[in-house]
């Protein structure tokens, strides 16, 4: 199947699995999706630098950055036009539409340039969204690609519950994969791996006992 498929493949499966969760997804995701403020916090952009968030989801994300650094411009996308209208209304509701741009488009084959007319970014963050899409190799890899001089890309989704009972892991992985979530065993590996390819700091952090995982590529 081509990447043009797959991506197609992926907007369907997203657009139906949000539709409804959508309006209340904020709300719920608030109790186990931890960590999002304190990777938010950890940005440190630059004045006037350029902020990405990819799989921008409602936009939550966001707005709580343009909150946080308010001399940074934020741009967002996602695949699913359905959680992109979300989105649309919330930074609209915020009074942010001249801080936040957003638009549709594929965490596996992004082109900043073609979505936002950026040449690079300062800073790229994925809050839990690499274990909710196939190409997260990929996405991973396109983000260190676009990292300007002294840019860093970061990176918090759920970890492998290495240090939780067994029965919590596998109770809660079972309901994240009905939902199409599934935490990337590989994510540390892969970390080092592109790292090492394109010349990067890296690095890495279990939080909560492995409940979730930490990381991040820096350059110089």
């Amino acid at each position: 199947m081509s990447i043009a498929a797959q991506a197609g493949d992926q907007k369907s499966l997203m657009d139906d699995v949000y539709a409804l969760h959508r309006h209340f997804y904020d709300f719920t995701r608030k109790f186990y999706l931890l960590g999002r403020d304190r990777l938010i916090g950890e940005l440190a952009p630059p004045p006037g630098g350029t902020v990405l968030e990819v799989g921008c989801g409602t936009a939550r994300n966001l707005i709580v950055a343009a909150k946080r650094w308010p001399e940074a411009r934020f741009y967002g996308f996602d695949i699913s036009e359905a959680m992109l209208d979300t989105a649309r209304k919330s930074v609209a509701k915020a009074g942010l539409g001249d801080r936040i741009t957003l638009a549709q488009g594929d965490a596996g084959a992004f082109d900043v340039r073609a979505l936002f007319g950026l040449a690079q970014v300062d800073r790229v963050f994925m809050s839990y969204t690499l274990s909710m899409i196939p190409p997260w190799i990929e996405a991973i890899e396109q983000g260190a690609r676009v990292l300007a001089p002294g840019g860093s890309l970061h990176i918090i989704d759920f970890g492998q519950y290495e240090r939780l009972p067994a029965l919590a892991k596998r109770l809660h992985f079972k309901s994240l994969n009905d939902f199409h979530v599934f935490p990337r065993r590989e994510l540390p590996a892969v970390l080092k791996r592109v790292a090492e390819a394109e010349g990067l700091a890296m690095d890495f952090t279990p939080l909560w006992r492995g409940y979730a995982w930490s990381g991040g590529l820096r350059r110089g």
